[in-house]
């Protein structure tokens, strides 16, 4: 028989705030992370805005010579998981060190890096290039940084699926701990890709929102006005334990994972399906795999970027998985307050979903002014709700055409 998996440590590094309180306060609130970008000269740019992690400092959790010998993915991966870790009581030793794993996904790992010593090789020559390029650019080096700094033995892995990226590595984690091969895993996602290359690429993808003016209000999910999404960067961090596992230690469990489906669209590298088919496919296996009944849920955490198909096609690709259950569901996007983390996305949204859960408090859609009539289902807007949310889902789904959905659920003792 498959294990129960429960979430028992939550850590985030947004543009909301460095800490799970700090950024579930001010999301509640209804507080926008979007602003002008000032780390990097932006005037040659279409876009100057972003959602930017602001006063992290990385010496908090790393000393000084460790931090200069990491990209800035990896520092925040190491911030987030630091505080999942004590938050959850958790202690890794010799004796259990081989049954806790580590599962940090990145969609584009240490561009920072890559960018930062590529124009040293050109302006300087090879002999400047840091010996530490490689090891700070790979997008397994959070996972690989996080087990050694802790000592965590057990399976060691990453995804790399461009915005789905942090949802499979919670998904692609709690199976490892199902299956009986680890007891705990640190799982999520973490991104740092505001740069000069990805700005560009992105803008001239015309994926990008141009709202430069007012950038509290350029993300606008589901809103008829939207004009793209906006970039940001963070993570998002959660300890995951076997039932027996939390019961043992007296661990104070959040919620529960109860079902993960993933799927591909098969379809265009950067352009969802046009029948939302590929999510859809994604939400049924989760519900599936949950054991539930679409009716059950109560609330979904949309992938919602605040692009015109992407918001469209999540709502047809919701109203096929739900039929008319579709427009009782809450809906909303934690994207409209922090843009789009990218890889960390999943983290940071699965946190947020799981306070959901604990707290019967729905994160609002902010900015929506203008319903658009293909976007027709509640989207909780502008203000937070108190509501009853047992059963919530959260979407993400990326570059690639994949699709990952995982089912949390308030945690009760006896299985239902």
């Amino acid at each position: 028989m498959s294990r129960r998996v429960v979430v028992t440590g939550l850590g985030a590094v947004t543009p909301l705030g460095n800490d799970v309180s700090t950024f579930w306060s001010n999301l509640t609130a209804g507080k926008s992370g979007i602003s002008l970008i000032d780390e990097m000269d932006t005037m040659d740019y279409p876009v100057h805005i972003g959602g930017v992690v602001r006063d992290f400092d990385p010496e908090k959790y790393i000393d000084r010579k460790e931090a200069r010998r990491l990209d800035k993915f990896t520092q925040f991966a190491i911030g987030a998981a630091t505080q999942a870790l004590e938050n959850s009581g958790l202690k890794i030793t010799p004796e259990n060190a081989h049954r806790v794993g580590v599962y940090i996904g990145s969609g584009i790992g240490g561009i920072h890096t890559l960018l930062e010593n590529y124009r040293v090789l050109l302006e300087r020559g090879p002999k400047r290039v840091s010996p530490f390029v490689v090891p700070m650019m790979i997008a397994n080096i959070a996972s690989g940084q996080i087990s050694i700094m802790f000592g965590a033995r057990g399976p060691n892995s990453t995804a790399v699926t461009a915005c789905a990226t942090g949802t499979h590595a919670i998904g692609d984690a709690a199976k490892i701990i199902e299956r009986g091969a680890a007891d705990c895993m640190i799982a999520g996602g973490a991104e740092a890709a505001i740069v000069d290359l990805a700005l560009a690429g992105f803008s001239n993808a015309k994926a990008l929102s141009l709202r430069n003016e007012d950038p509290e209000r350029a993300s606008r999910p589901f809103d008829a006005n939207r004009d793209g999404f906006v970039m940001a960067e963070g993570a998002g961090v959660v300890i995951l334990e076997s039932l027996e596992h939390a019961q043992a230690r007296g661990a104070k469990i959040y919620a529960e994972v109860i079902g993960y489906g993933m799927s591909g669209d098969a379809y265009h590298v950067t352009a969802p399906e046009p029948n939302g088919t590929g999510a859809a496919q994604a939400m049924k296996e989760a519900i599936l795999d949950a054991g539930i009944a679409p009716e059950d849920v109560d609330y979904i955490n949309a992938h919602g970027t605040s692009t015109d198909l992407g918001d469209k096609l999540e709502t047809v690709a919701i109203k096929t998985v739900f039929g008319h259950h579709a427009y009782r569901l809450a809906v909303s996007s934690n994207k409209s307050m922090i843009g789009h983390t990218l890889g960390a996305a999943g983290g940071i949204e699965a946190i947020a979903t799981i306070k959901t859960l604990q707290e019967d408090l729905i994160p609002p859609t902010i900015n929506y002014e203008t319903p658009d009539p293909e976007c027709d289902l509640d989207y909780v807007p502008n203000h937070a709700r108190h509501a009853e949310v047992n059963v919530a889902l959260s979407n993400s789904f990326g570059f690639g055409g994949h699709n990952a959905v995982i089912v949390l659920k308030k945690y009760r003792e006896s299985s239902e």
